[in-house]
């Protein structure tokens, strides 16, 4: 993929993926223009409640999970190896947010990528976030270049 635009996603968006439509059509829709990348744990986070979530709403969580595994080739795993060395700074960052974001953050800042996000601990750190309601006109830009 030649793209000049691309997205960190926060494991809220993973869950929003699989749960609702808007996530997944706004990923499918802008996959060839646009770089998806979230970090490794979030992918880890989103298994671990998305079963909690559907057992709620008595839904198989198999099925689920399945389409969460699809997304994989899309929404592409970053391994801690390649955030590891901003940790500080991301730290320094959000700690007082909520330091288990650091990740995210890191990712962010490693690749020099906003952030796809519902969680509003990223705001003032620096980097820009994008809430599913506005993204969709970051992601039309990549249309035009």
């Amino acid at each position: 993929m030649d793209s000049k635009r691309g997205l960190v996603l926060d494991a809220n968006i993973l869950i929003r993926l699989v749960l609702g439509r808007r996530v997944r059509e706004l990923v499918l829709t802008h996959a060839d223009r646009v770089a998806f990348f979230t970090p490794a744990v979030c992918y880890d986070d989103a298994r671990r409640y998305l079963p909690g979530l559907l057992v709620a709403r008595q839904v198989d969580p198999g099925p689920a999970l399945e389409v969460l595994n699809g997304f994989e080739a899309i929404v592409r795993a970053v391994d801690e190896s390649v955030y590891a060395s901003a940790r500080a700074d991301a730290l320094a960052r959000i700690e007082r947010r909520d330091a288990q974001d650091w990740p995210i953050l890191a990712t962010a800042l490693m690749l020099g990528l906003p952030i796809w996000t519902e969680d509003q601990d990223f705001f003032g750190t620096g980097v820009p976030t994008w809430t599913t309601d506005r993204v969709e006109l970051y992601l039309n830009s990549a249309k035009k270049e």
